[in-house]
């Protein structure tokens, strides 16, 4: 890896038809209900994904304080989202689940049953994690998967994201992005056949190829503490052609729209990103040094993998940490390798988010 250096998963981007309803669902099960920022305004610079045309949206960014990346969940303001024709199966062609990290498992999946049906039993990962599967209201698959680390300790079970399984059509071409650009340097397992924690999911009766990354370097910068470790799961269909989740739609339509990373220096990233065969397709400050994110600054850009994954890099400038005050984090003006005192965090509760329909 270059000088650039990545603190961990951000977020995980999901289109919905409604926000609300959504983000209601996400805080009723996973608990993210801290809001980071939340924004209505024009998307101008992501036309080679919206149809080149600006389009206008409403996103938010709300976090478990559990630790773990958050969601992003967004929603077309003026223009119909446009859903998919088919149904979402293994190994189709972007994000196609999110992992969500719970402490106990099996606490948490009797606190999942009591009231949401669209569940798995608990299973075993091919590594010997307790996990179980969700189906959310909207068609999105989720993956919880047992993980000890806990951030802030708000007594719940769940945390926050903590990886993503990726359709992909072959591991060796898209090893590059996910092993020297994201620092996924590890294979936990790489393995191929019928797997029986799958059986949940739609095609999880085929064969597959899946590999399992983590990265043996601990993360830095003034969120990874929050963030924590991640993985990420590369999958191969080895009994059908794949089907690619965002053919013939665009960024922000229903579904995963993106993975997400937080970044720190982004020209070293955007070197080395050229220098692998990856440059930037989106870049938001190519002729700024800050980009306005309604309550937030910063500087974002995507790249995308081999089968046209979008992936994107996030280096906050300054983010609100009591909005009803006015008071921000300016991460230009500190050590942007050291994490921020937990205490912030904890201050952060008070953008707590309650969602009544």
């Amino acid at each position: 890896m270059s000088s650039y250096f990545i603190s961990g998963i951000q977020q995980v981007g999901i289109g919905t038809e409604n926000l609300k309803r959504s983000w209601k669902w996400y805080i009723d099960m996973f608990q993210t209900d801290i809001r980071i920022l939340e924004d209505d305004s024009v998307a101008e610079l992501m036309l080679p994904y919206t149809g080149n045309q600006a389009q206008k949206r409403h996103a938010c960014i709300a976090v478990n304080l559990q630790g773990g990346g958050g969601l992003e969940i967004w929603q077309y303001s003026e223009r119909k989202p446009k859903t998919r024709d088919f149904d979402i199966q293994i190994a189709d062609l972007g994000v196609f689940l999110a992992k969500i990290k719970a402490r106990n498992v099996k606490t948490f999946h009797q606190e999942i049953k009591a009231k949401y049906s669209h569940i798995s039993d608990i299973l075993i990962t091919p590594d010997g994690i307790p996990c179980f599967y969700i189906l959310d209201p909207f068609g999105n698959y989720f993956q919880i998967v047992e993980d000890a680390y806990v951030f802030v300790d708000r007594k719940r079970q769940a945390g926050g994201v903590v990886g993503a399984m990726i359709g992909v059509r072959n591991i060796e071409k898209a090893l590059p992005v996910y092993q020297d650009i994201l620092g996924y340097d590890t294979i936990v397992y790489d393995q191929i056949g019928v797997f029986e924690d799958w059986q949940f999911l739609r095609g999880g009766s085929q064969r597959y190829r899946r590999v399992l990354l983590e990265h043996s370097q601990k993360r830095k910068g003034a969120f990874a503490a929050m963030f924590g470790p991640s993985h990420l799961e590369l999958v191969v269909a080895l009994e059908r052609e794949p089907k690619k989740i965002y053919e013939g739609r665009f960024w922000g339509d229903p579904g995963f729209i993106q993975i997400c990373y937080d970044v720190t220096h982004m020209q070293a990233l955007k070197d080395y990103c050229r220098e692998k065969g990856f440059p930037f397709t989106v870049d938001s400050c190519a002729n700024q040094s800050s980009f306005d994110m309604g309550e937030a600054t910063g500087h974002f850009t995507y790249i995308e993998d081999p089968d046209g994954t979008l992936i994107e890099f996030v280096e906050t400038h300054k983010i609100p940490l009591i909005k009803v005050l006015g008071l921000h984090i300016n991460l230009m003006k500190r050590n942007r390798e050291k994490v921020l005192p937990k205490f912030l965090f904890r201050l952060m509760g008070i953008n707590k988010v309650t969602i009544n329909e």
